[in-house]
């Protein structure tokens, strides 16, 4: 696998605590890793650790088919951060995919199988549930909203427990997560799945993406009505076609609003 296109971003958020102000996220999504990907999952963690993100979180199908999971997830256990390294779950680990309408969901592990492999390789999975991160005695709370594209969302579990004035940061696998009831609460949403649309045209952008409003939110930064979104073009894909739309790793940056800062 060729080294992957390194996409900085500068995330304003809300109620961030000072204290993580300049903490740095990198964001994994959409490998999509295959039996023969163990060297290129591999890969992916040394470039990941170069970056010595603060966090780092994945969102979901690391993997395209479950039943290779427990050869494929051992590669991602070299994955490093002061922070530690966050996951959540998307339709493929659900086995869920874009034609099951039609041909229904294939066997699947159950969330606690994939937690238990996950801990295996020292990841820890987040599924419609929060833990707050502690700097300098303040808190930022990253939540891991399970995936809305199979329907296993639950927003208000994930929030169960998190402080209504307290810094949320959640992780998922849809950006169409940001129309649940709620969701304001969030100051930041992470999210994968779309795959940036993997044709994007001059002028135009992403010609389909699998989310709603796929112009606005196929990749990249997006104010939303409610809450303030990032979706990550994704380190790999189902079908190999990219046109336009480079697979990356996101590296967003945390910043207070200037006020705030200034103040």
């Amino acid at each position: 696998m060729a080294r992957l296109l390194i996409q900085h971003v500068s995330a304003e958020v809300q109620r961030l605590p000072a204290a993580f102000e300049g903490t740095t996220i990198a964001v994994v999504a959409d490998l999509h890793a295959r039996m023969s990907g163990a060297a290129s999952a591999a890969q992916l963690v040394e470039q990941v650790n170069e970056l010595h993100a603060g966090i780092v979180v994945l969102l979901g199908d690391m993997v395209h088919s479950p039943r290779t999971a427990p050869q494929l997830l051992p590669a991602l256990s070299g994955l490093r951060a002061r922070h530690g390294v966050w996951a959540c779950l998307g339709n493929h680990e659900h086995g869920f995919v874009w034609a099951s309408r039609y041909f229904g969901t294939c066997r699947h592990p159950s969330v606690e199988e994939w937690r238990r492999m996950y801990a295996e390789s020292g990841i820890r999975l987040l599924a419609n549930e929060s833990v707050a991160l502690s700097e300098a005695g303040e808190r930022l709370w990253v939540a891991g909203v399970d995936d809305a594209y199979s329907g296993q969302a639950d927003l208000g579990a994930t929030l169960e427990g998190v402080g209504r004035d307290e810094c949320v940061v959640a992780i998922t696998h849809s950006p169409d997560i940001v129309d649940t009831d709620g969701i304001a609460a969030v100051d930041l949403v992470i999210a994968g799945h779309t795959h940036g649309g993997q044709i994007c045209l001059p002028g135009v952008g992403a010609i389909w993406a699998p989310c709603r409003r796929p112009r606005k939110r196929a990749f990249g930064f997006v104010e939303g009505e409610q809450t303030r979104l990032f979706v990550t073009r994704g380190a790999g894909e189902g079908l190999p076609v990219r046109i336009g739309c480079p697979r990356e790793i996101g590296l967003l940056t945390l910043v207070r609003p200037e006020s705030e800062a200034d103040g």
